[in-house]
């Protein structure tokens, strides 16, 4: 038999969810009752309580698109600007991450080819005689 196809839940679905959990509901209890993974609704308590939301899959529904444009018709254009550059002060700071990462890898990669040159050890293997 073949899985299900993943269920996708609403922001409103998942806000009630929380606001229970925050009320004191046991989210072992939840789980049972709503047929989800604790795993997931754990992840949905943690992402309300940073402050945001859970970022659904995917492109969202044209809806929500069109509400979040008019979220943003009252706002003020220096607003508005205000919000982009934090949106984009957030991704320099996630490709900061992201190259210091890669960064710290490179030069581990390279100790370990300068350990094994010193070591006399051979670089590639050795070639086949086919």
């Amino acid at each position: 038999m073949s899985d299900p196809a993943p269920r996708s839940f609403d922001q409103a679905f998942k806000r009630k969810v929380v606001e229970r959990i925050h009320a004191g509901e046991p989210i072992s209890a939840l789980s049972a009752e709503l047929g989800i993974k604790r795993q997931i609704l754990y992840r949905w308590r943690d992402a309300f309580a940073a402050g945001g939301s859970p970022r659904p899959r995917g492109r969202p529904p044209k809806a929500e698109a069109l509400a979040r444009q008019a979220d943003t018709a009252g706002l003020s254009d220096l607003q508005i600007a205000q919000r982009r550059v934090a949106e984009l002060e957030r991704k320099v700071g996630q490709q900061q991450l992201e190259l210091d990462f890669f960064q710290q890898t490179l030069r581990r990669l390279e100790e370990m080819r300068r350990l094994e040159a010193e070591r006399g050890a051979t670089s590639s293997s050795r070639r086949s005689k086919r």
